[in-house]
């Protein structure tokens, strides 16, 4: 078959969207498909469509639907779909509706789905090609954030945690991503000169960013919406303990007991969770088994048997 991804993430960024519009290109191809990856439709001869993002691909659905009235089209949601989009935006809510199969990236993403829309969704687990855990430094408990500096990310709550740790703490906040606007720029800049215990490295490569997570004694992921980040099944891959904010989209990939969330915001309890896993040699290889635990669904040949199971259930649509 000859499959199109839609994505409106644009070639040479480093949006989650990009990654996983490639990493599905990846797998169709091994499985004999041809794949084109775009941006927009631009009309071309296919055989099914895949879109990425409800609002943002829905010009891209709504043509494809239009010039294919039976043709196969799938859309994958993001967080931004599941947990804003969905509920208030009407384009988002007839790609929905126009959509063959519907795929979300964690259990948890089901219940946000109306009853009749949740009968044609399933769940793909994002894989990850696994780095190597490599031995964290002795001088410093290091904990890294990796993402780009937007507001939905929170993406400063590890920092403004900091303060609360105690003078001998030795952990150590090494963050990762672009600012994406002057402001979170000048925020960074300005918690570097205010808080020695925090750096920010700005965007780094995918391979940079992973070697610093590999070395890691934590991750923290702060954010207070995720479809299902994809740097949470990095982490699960590796094998580095991950702190999260209590929303959805970690839970779905972290599991229901997860030992090591925090409220949403909250930099207090942020900090508590982090001088456990710094003293607490006990609690510390409680997130270890843990992560461990949900290594699974971050295998690449799991992935690729569900997109194939998705392009045949398309098939039969």
């Amino acid at each position: 078959m000859h499959l199109v991804i839609v994505t409106p993430a644009p070639p040479g960024t480093r949006h989650g969207n990009r990654a996983t519009a490639l990493r599905w290109a990846r797998h169709l191809r091994a499985l004999g498909h041809r794949v084109s990856v775009l941006v927009k439709w631009d009309g071309r001869n296919c055989d099914a469509m895949i879109a990425l993002h409800a609002r943002r691909s829905h010009a891209s659905i709504k043509r494809w639907r239009a010039a294919h009235p039976k043709g196969p089209l799938a859309l994958v949601l993001t967080g931004t779909d599941l947990y804003g989009d969905i509920r208030t935006d009407a384009d988002a809510r007839e790609s929905l509706a126009l959509a063959d199969c519907i795929v979300v990236l964690q259990p948890r993403g089901l219940d946000e789905l109306d009853p009749g829309v949740r009968s044609k969704a399933r769940v793909i687990h994002q894989s990850v090609r696994t780095p190597q855990r490599a031995e964290p430094p002795r001088s410093s408990f290091l904990v890294t954030v990796i993402g780009h500096l937007r507001k939905v990310k929170d993406p400063f709550r590890a920092a403004y945690a900091l303060k609360y740790l105690p003078p001998e703490s030795r952990i150590r906040v090494v963050h990762l991503g672009a600012a994406m606007s002057a402001e979170a720029e000048r925020e960074a800049l300005s918690l570097m000169q205010s808080e020695p215990r925090y750096r920010w490295l700005g965007e780094r490569s995918h391979a940079d960013a992973m070697r610093w997570l590999a070395r890691s004694h934590a991750m923290v992921i702060s954010s207070r919406m995720e479809g299902g980040a994809h740097v949470v099944s990095e982490a699960i891959s590796v094998g580095v303990p991950v702190i999260a904010s209590d929303i959805a989209g970690n839970i779905g990939l972290l599991a229901d007991d997860y030992p090591g969330y925090y409220p949403v915001g909250d930099e207090r309890a942020l900090a508590s969770l982090l001088a456990r896993a710094e003293t607490e040699g006990e609690f510390l290889r409680s997130l270890e088994a843990a992560v461990r635990a949900q290594r699974g669904v971050t295998d690449p040949a799991a992935e690729r048997r569900a997109i194939a199971d998705l392009i045949a259930a398309l098939c039969d649509t």
